[in-house]
């Protein structure tokens, strides 16, 4: 019989696909998005504030929970979740090159979201049905690694394929070549403001005037700073760039009658944001411009983005404006402008080469949700095949839905009469506080141009730090967190673990003013974080485990994993408002500050000495 077979399959056939399947659209959801959104020019305000709306579906699921054993079995809401999610990342393939993709794509992933938190309550009982108890324990180490896996797959692989396919979908890319020394002139030449480019019937590209940009190292900061502020102008006026967040002249002129909301935002930005000097150096050495054209009109609505980046050469060559720039068909016929300066302590002749892509940003990210969306849907069809089916896996056709209310009623009333319940949600929602709004700002700040205090990393570099160096810190430090804590006890690790979590932050503020221009030093940092995340991690989620022992551990540990989310979604939403205000260097200050929630909350629990440490013998 088909069912004897199914019950008696190995879970190796199942176990690790099912749990890849459930990291996967999390993954989608919480961190691709913002990659995406990044890329295709949403800002930050907006990117934290709507993607930590996203949150919502896992901080309210055990509210719907109890209708998942209600109805149906946990195999059928495994495999719709599965061809749901996929349907939903197709339809954000679909409209990402639509007009009001931002709406649209949210209103996707909103329903993304659900699904997924729905296939996690599916997943988890399925889990247990399935297997007996030995085999849970056997399983449970192979669940959390294809989940990290899924995870590496989707901020690792995914991120690097659409970086693959925006610089390879694109015009020909752009070439820069600076020589500097001091036998050049010392006088910085503004080219034309008139477009002087081919305009025939040839391919879309881009042209540069001077082809070869050369730059006396005699320096002259006035000259400097006068070039820089004549080139952003340039390009603001144009739409070829967006102004950097200052003290807005409308607010400003507002006065008394502008609304509280505008006042309060310029005393933040007044009191404690960034007084972003207009060259990089106080000190500046000389500066050269180059006029960039593009050779036709972009379809209408159609965005060309052309990326500048260091090629090879001395690094004392280098962009301060110009980085990222936008054409389209409202102003494709007039020149953009790229600002390249010397270092002052440059004084011998020197080159640099620059690289400027223009890849089809949106198409590389629908394709990328296409290839999502095929695997999701192929997931689902290979486990609507290959997942047993235990007897145990039926719906609660007994139980009626006031019955389910009343005993959900009574498990909420349970959880919030147990000891130490306020202390225990202060640190279910501060303990990550830091973490919280760093996690919203990372990609953002790996991708922006140096010019507005980013590293300037392209969307595949992204892919490999965060995506890949990142996650295999997070998965060392849980690992590690893991073994430690076992060996001692929660009580014992969860000091040195929260001064983890806290400390780790720092090396973001060491980033965002070094801007180091090596990848290897960036990766460094990223894993350093990330395995001070993944270390202090393992104290919170043991701790949820210990607050949720007890009758309805089950329900309880639920409700605890919604604070989580909710701890992780509340300050997130104000991030990115925060950042545009105050700049990075300041807002990774500001997130160091917020370590002190952290370590205050673990002052006041109160923890079995012996919970978590592996028993002993007693002679």
């Amino acid at each position: 019989m088909h069912t004897h077979s199914s019950r008696n399959r190995s879970p190796w056939g199942w176990v690790p696909t099912l749990y890849f399947a459930q990291g996967l659209p999390y993954v989608a959801v919480m961190t691709i998005s913002v990659i995406m959104y990044k890329r295709l020019g949403i800002s930050n305000t907006d990117i934290a504030l709507y993607t930590s709306w996203l949150y919502l579906p896992w901080v309210i699921k055990p509210f719907w929970s109890p209708f998942v054993d209600l109805l149906k079995t946990k195999r059928w809401w495994v495999v719709a979740m599965q061809m749901l999610v996929g349907a939903g990342l197709a339809g954000i393939a679909f409209t990402i090159p639509a007009p009001h993709f931002f709406q649209i794509t949210l209103a996707i992933f909103w329903l993304v979201a659900f699904s997924s938190a729905t296939h996690d309550i599916a997943a988890d009982g399925f889990y247990m049905l399935a297997l007996d108890s030995h085999r849970q324990a056997m399983y449970v180490g192979i669940r959390s690694t294809f989940y990290r896996v899924a995870t590496i797959a989707g901020q690792g692989l995914l991120v690097i394929l659409a970086g693959w396919l925006e610089s390879s979908t694109g015009l020909t890319p752009l070439t820069l070549d600076v020589q500097a020394g001091p036998q050049y002139a010392s006088e910085t030449a503004l080219p034309s403001t008139l477009h002087t480019t081919d305009t025939g019937t040839g391919k879309m590209h881009f042209t540069a005037t001077p082809a070869v940009l050369e730059i006396s190292t005699e320096a002259d900061p006035a000259r400097v700073d006068s070039v820089n502020a004549w080139v952003t102008r340039q390009n603001i006026a144009n739409g070829f760039a967006v102004a950097a967040p200052t003290a807005s002249a409308a607010t400003l002129a507002a006065g008394n009658n502008a609304p509280s909301l505008n006042r309060f935002e310029h005393f933040i930005r007044e009191t404690f944001g960034e007084k972003r000097e207009t060259s990089r150096h106080p000190l500046s050495g000389n500066i050269g411009v180059v006029k960039v054209c593009l050779s036709q009109k972009p379809a209408p609505g159609e965005t060309v983005v052309l990326n500048t980046v260091f090629q090879r050469g001395d690094r004392s060559i280098f962009i301060t404006q110009g980085e990222r720039l936008e054409f389209t068909e409202a102003n494709w016929d007039k020149p953009a402008y790229i600002a390249i300066q010397t270092d002052p302590k440059l004084r011998q002749a020197s080159t640099a080469s620059f690289e400027g892509t223009s890849g089809q940003i949106a198409l590389a990210w629908s394709i990328t949700f296409f290839v999502l969306a095929g695997f999701f849907i192929a997931i689902g069809l290979y486990h609507k095949y290959i997942l047993p089916r235990p007897a145990a896996d039926r719906a609660v056709c007994r139980a009626t839905a006031s019955n389910i209310f009343r005993e959900f009623l009574a498990t909420f009333v349970s959880f919030f009469r147990k000891k130490q319940i306020g202390i225990a949600l202060l640190f279910m929602l501060l303990y990550r506080l830091p973490e919280a709004q760093l996690v919203k700002l990372i990609n953002p700040f790996l991708l922006d141009p140096r010019e507005m205090g980013g590293l300037g990393l392209t969307t595949g570099q992204v892919g490999l730090v965060y995506g890949t160096i990142g996650i295999l810190g997070l998965t060392l430090g849980g690992i590690i967190g893991g073994i430690v804590a076992a060996k001692g006890g929660l009580r014992r690790w969860l000091w040195p673990m929260a001064w983890s979590i806290s400390l780790t932050c720092a090396t973001f503020v060491y980033l965002s003013y070094a801007q180091p221009d090596s990848l290897w030093v960036i990766n460094l940092c990223v894993f350093i974080e990330q395995f001070g995340y993944g270390f202090g991690f393992t104290a919170y989620m043991l701790y949820l485990i210990y607050f949720s022992e007890g009758e309805h551990s089950t329900a309880h540990y639920a409700i605890c994993t919604a604070f989580m989310a909710l701890g992780m979604m509340l300050p997130g939403m104000a991030a990115g408002w925060l950042q545009e205000l105050i700049g990075y260097k300041h807002f990774f200050n500001w997130v160091m500050i917020c370590c002190v929630a952290t370590i205050a909350v673990c002052a006041f629990l109160k923890i079995d000495p012996d919970y978590g440490r592996k028993k002993t013998d007693v002679r």
